[in-house]
């Protein structure tokens, strides 16, 4: 049974992005992999949304060091960028994104992390906010092999990992009674 979620979990992990071109209220980014923050800017600067929120960012680390990092100047489009501290796993990403969310009266987000994330992801978000429209947006980083991931043992440990932390996810709630404990994060 474990062996047969992991190949459906691996399986659906997305390949490219289903709806590029939906606006949304905010674009909301994950941190912790390589290519988010740069795609979230880039779908900010392209209008894609009115604001990025930048979800689990280290304490102390300020918008204009990222916007340096990401190559961009200080300055820009910083009016529309808000960094969130509090979050520190996938579960606070998503209740630090709904009390912003809350905050700002968004009501649809385009969620941008990487494929391999995205199940658990909407999974949480969903679940922290299920009024509001999400899109998602993953990204694919060059260094995670989906085709034959399980021969690249770095792509299958990061995958079983993400597999296992989606089960604890599903059953955390569905053990505590709480939420929306449904497999099915396409919905």
């Amino acid at each position: 049974m474990w062996l047969a979620g992991l190949v459906w979990f691996a399986d659906s992990i997305p390949d490219q992005v289903a709806d590029p071109e939906t606006v949304t209220d905010a674009i909301v980014v994950l941190t912790g992999g390589s290519q988010r923050l740069n795609s979230g800017l880039e779908l900010l600067a392209a209008g894609k949304a009115k604001k990025l929120f930048v979800s689990g960012v280290h304490q102390g680390v300020e918008l204009a060091e990222l916007l340096r990092v990401q190559h961009h100047p200080e300055d820009w489009i910083t009016c529309c960028i808000t960094l969130g501290h509090a979050a520190d796993n996938t579960l606070g990403n998503a209740l630090e994104t709904a009390a912003w969310m809350k905050q700002e009266k968004f009501r649809s987000l385009r969620l941008v992390t990487a494929g391999y994330h995205m199940r658990r992801s909407l999974l949480e978000f969903r679940r922290a906010m299920p009024e509001i429209q999400i899109i998602a947006h993953p990204v694919f980083p060059e260094q995670v092999k989906q085709a034959y991931w399980w021969a690249w043992p770095g792509t299958a440990a990061l995958i079983v990992g993400e597999y296992h932390k989606y089960v604890g996810a599903v059953l955390r709630d569905a053990l505590l009674g709480r939420g929306d404990a449904r497999v099915d994060a396409g919905r």
